[in-house]
């Protein structure tokens, strides 16, 4: 049996240089400038916030059923853009977990991870998503 799920998010443009997004209790303020801003992030890089967001809540969601000590995680994101058809072609990730765990057990956080991320799922269907995981004092 499936379920279903619904989200909703409403935009309004505040002025040239911005928007901002709500949902439920939250606004995030968007760059929608032809300009740019410093102090918002733009579509690319909310797409990329999503997909962080995705991975870190479903290591939140499997790290109890994994019975994982997660003590802390860092997801670093890398996109390229190609211009025509204006689109990203491929995401590279990067999570880093602070753990005490052995190599094989962050495979498997990694996979789990993987697998039953909604942004992420979604994404590889249309992009190249590809990544790796390791522990924090593990070397660069």
């Amino acid at each position: 049996m499936s379920t279903s799920l619904e989200y909703t998010v409403n935009a309004r443009r505040v002025d040239s240089s911005g928007s901002v997004a709500n949902a439920k209790k939250a606004e995030v303020v968007l760059d929608t400038g032809l300009e740019g801003r410093s102090d918002a992030l733009n579509p690319a890089e909310l797409l990329l916030a999503s997909l962080a967001a995705c991975m870190i809540k479903g290591a939140e969601r499997v790290a109890p059923m994994l019975n994982f000590d997660l003590h802390g995680m860092t997801v670093r994101l890398h996109a390229v853009r190609i211009d025509a058809p204006p689109s990203i072609k491929t995401i590279d990730y990067e999570i880093v977990v602070e753990c005490d765990e052995p190599e094989r057990r962050l495979e498997l956080l990694h996979t789990n991870i993987r697998r039953y991320g909604t942004i992420s799922n979604t994404l590889a269907s249309v992009v190249q998503l590809t990544g790796s995981i390791r522990r924090a004092d593990a070397e660069e």
